[in-house]
């Protein structure tokens, strides 16, 4: 077996989400939203998700991830309004250039590197998910009510300074690193 086989990135499982150990994405932390999200994971604003295997992240690459978020200038995200994909209720951050801009520069060096690999058509908009366990039974009521007690709350703004790399272990999602925008 080659270096290259050993440490091949997974192929997607039928639900398109295998989460197996080495799996990376670069997010947006939202500390002030923890307390809102219900979904089991930290409040955060995917980038790019999967990136590439850990493997494949050097010194080399850490200094390209660098200067490409150095390129971009920090901003502020807003969270005023609650929005819905199928079984997912999330907070629309506002504005979503910047974060779209940082997608397409990520996605402009690293060409393999499809967000949600591609099983969403078109791509998921920018999203902060606050709670993504219900079926079609049951998503209208919980998130009609978890919407109105979280609705006083909002809305939320996060000064965008880094982009973190994470890197699933197998049991949860770990820091790998953060890059600092301009």
């Amino acid at each position: 077996m080659t270096a290259d086989q050993k440490h091949a990135e997974p192929e997607p499982t039928g639900d398109g989400w295998p989460d197996v150990p080495g799996e990376t994405a670069l997010t947006i932390k939202v500390p002030a939203a923890d307390p809102l999200v219900r979904a089991g994971f930290p409040a955060h604003v995917t980038v790019l998700y999967p990136f590439v295997h850990a493997s494949r992240i050097d010194a080399a690459a850490h200094r390209e991830l660098s200067a490409l978020f150095a390129a971009h200038d920090a901003f502020t995200l807003t969270f005023a309004e609650f929005a819905r994909y199928p079984g997912v209720l999330y907070l629309d951050p506002w504005p979503h250039a910047p974060v779209t801009a940082l997608t397409k520069a990520l996605q402009d060096r690293w060409p393999d590197a499809v967000p949600y690999r591609g099983i969403f058509d078109p791509p998921l908009a920018p999203h902060l998910t606050l709670a993504n366990s219900e079926g079609p039974a049951t998503q209208d009521a919980v998130y009609d009510a978890l919407e109105a007690e979280l609705a006083p709350r909002l809305p939320l703004s996060c000064r965008v300074r880094a982009v973190h790399l994470i890197a699933w272990d197998g049991t949860r999602w770990q820091d790998r690193a953060a890059y600092r925008l301009r």
